[in-house]
């Protein structure tokens, strides 16, 4: 082992045994070289004064060699024991109850009393008891009165020097552990405290950049209008997508506090509010803002359409999705309005709309003419025609038909569109309707294997309505269940009340629609992807036609769907007279 693995087993930051010997060795080195000096110490014994020395460089080289921290810390007291042993047996060899080196007790004797427990101060009054008893059992009785009372009375008063020192000794101790304890806590708190620090700055750091890409993004809307408002409608966002579209700079929204029905059609906000709950139906400021939130309160996000009013008078038709904003704790603090531009996409909807039906109403008439041809040529008596050519004709008839009902069905959609749709309001029993629907669905359904059920009531069942249109939806419905339930499948069509309405219900068992696309059935030329793989015909204008009519008489029409099991769509209509729409085109442009 070599030199420096031993000096590093001196511990400099805590007291360790050898530490705590070097004092003792010190002071029996020095005590070792008086007694040398020639006529100044006599030395009674020098056998006793050898082995004295010996034991004392023994304790010594203990204290250093062996690795205390390994063994429990009452067995490094035997070090100062074998101290004070070494230092009687020089008290002995030097003169006794008079030797001159009888301080050194000291050392060792600190050193037992100061260490932790109780039971050191015994054993140190126990070893100063001996060393001082000694020199009287090797002197016998020739000791003085003086010297047998200093023998036993000294151990008394070093029993009381023991009990001071081992209780400083432990308040010291407690002391010290409590200083290590807080100065462990203040060394964990400022480490916690710098790491707190390094990521209060790196978040900070990462703030300031979500923040400048936050701001970049808001400087880059600029075709959506982006409108935050407080709880009552106070605007106190405004985006320069809201500059360009309603001509107002941010500064001056918020420095005039403009509130955010001031750029919404009055009229529109009206009529918003006699659709709402009956509590709205007043006219107020609070109002006019619940016609805009009133949704979005309830929990929901709102999606409608709006009309924006700049403040030269210029109107901005517009798409507006409404949703609540959150503050950190997601406590709702305020509302946001994303505004589309509207105006190109409806002008473009309406020439489509305008070409649709044009298109439409002029393939009338020729399909109109190519079946009235057709009807003369199977009719002409004077050149009958051959079986093959009759079969011939009526494939053509065949098609020809059909392209005429679809040409209607454009025609109806575009009518839907434009706002024109008429209506001839009459008294209608609706179980002869139904009815009506399902005797002439029958054998389409004997062709295609699917039992058609009927579940209309006896009893009569009047609402006010237009009889053709409410056929016509039926018809649609009974149609497309049909059309979608495999041979084997069943198709069943209900009537019956419900309170003030009438629900009309064709349920059928057939491929079903998948749960993501229920909310696009209504959409013009919108197919189902189970229809498209099942290879089902048509176009995708049945629901369209079908909700339309059903919207006309102030109805609902109710989808539920589940994909391989079936499909359930139901026709809502109150009984009472639903009103009758204006700008109705000529009875005769109506599709069949």
């Amino acid at each position: 082992m070599t030199l420096d693995r031993w000096l590093s087993r001196i511990p400099i930051d805590s007291p360790s045994p050898f530490m705590k010997q070097l004092p003792t060795i010190v002071g029996f080195a020095i005590a070792v070289l008086i007694a040398l000096v020639p006529n100044e110490i006599p030395v009674d014994s020098g056998l006793l004064f050898a082995i004295g020395s010996a034991v004392v460089v023994v304790a010594s080289i203990f204290s250093f060699v062996i690795p205390w921290s390994r063994f429990h810390p009452q067995w490094a007291v035997l070090v100062p024991i074998l101290s004070l042993l070494a230092i009687g047996l020089l008290r002995i060899a030097t003169g006794g109850s008079s030797s001159p080196f009888g301080v050194l007790i000291l050392l060792p004797f600190v050193w037992i009393a100061s260490e932790e427990g109780r039971t050191n101060i015994l054993l140190a009054v126990l070893m100063i008891l001996i060393v001082l008893v000694a020199p009287l059992l090797f002197s016998g009785l020739a000791n003085s009165g003086a010297d047998i009372v200093r023998a036993f009375f000294a151990p008394v008063i070093y029993c009381l020097v023991a009990i001071v020192i081992n209780e400083i000794a432990h308040r010291m101790r407690t002391q010290l552990a409590a200083a290590r304890e807080s100065n462990e806590k203040q060394e964990t708190l400022l480490s916690q405290a710098v790491t707190a620090q390094d990521e209060l700055v790196l978040k900070e750091a990462r703030l300031k950049t979500a923040n400048r890409l936050i701001q970049s993004i808001w400087n880059a809307v600029t075709e959506q209008s982006v409108i935050g408002t407080d709880l009552d409608g106070l605007i106190d966002v405004w985006n320069p997508g809201a500059e360009k579209m309603l001509g107002l700079t941010e500064k001056q929204v918020l420095d005039g506090h403009h509130h955010v029905t001031e750029f919404h059609l009055p009229s529109e906000l009206a009529q918003r509010i006699e659709d709402m709950d009956a509590r709205f139906t007043t006219v107020a400021s609070s109002d006019e803002f619940s016609a805009l939130v009133d949704t979005v309160r309830a929990g929901s996000a709102d999606v409608r359409d709006w009309t924006y009013v700049r403040p030269d008078g210029k109107q901005v038709a517009v798409q507006v999705a409404a949703t609540p904003r959150l503050d950190e704790n997601g406590h709702r603090v305020g509302f946001i309005f994303v505004a589309t531009d509207m105006t190109q996409a409806r002008e473009f909807a309406r020439l489509k709309d305008e070409f649709v039906g044009l298109i439409s109403h002029e393939l009338r008439t020729p399909l109109s003419s190519i079946l009235g041809y057709l009807e003369l040529m199977r009719d002409d008596e004077d050149a009958p025609l051959s079986e093959e050519q009759l079969q011939y004709l009526s494939v053509a008839e065949r098609n020809a038909h059909r392209l005429l009902r679809l040409v209607g069905d454009l025609l109806f959609t575009a009518q839907v569109e434009s706002g024109r749709f008429p209506l001839e309001i009459k008294d209608v029993e609706l179980d002869s309707v139904v009815s009506a629907s399902i005797e002439s669905a029958r054998p389409i359904a004997r062709n295609a294997g699917v039992t058609l059920v009927s579940d209309v009531p006896e009893q009569r069942l009047d609402v006010r309505g237009d009889p053709v249109r409410l056929g016509q939806a039926v018809d649609n419905l009974v149609s497309n269940a049909l059309k979608f339930t495999p041979a084997g499948g069943t198709v069943t069509v209900s009537l019956r009340p419900d309170g003030p309405q009438a629900v009309i219900a064709v349920t059928d068992t057939g491929i079903g629609i998948p749960a993501v696309e229920l909310g696009r059935l209504s959409q013009r030329f919108f197919r189902a992807s189970t229809a498209t793989r099942n290879a089902v015909p048509g176009v995708g204008l049945g629901l369209t036609i079908t909700k339309a009519i059903v919207t006309a008489h102030g109805g609902r029409l109710d989808i539920a769907s589940e994909e391989g099991v079936g499909t359930s769509i139901s026709i809502v209509l109150p009984v009472e007279t639903p009103q009758p729409v204006t700008e109705a085109l000529p009875q005769a442009e109506l599709a069949p």
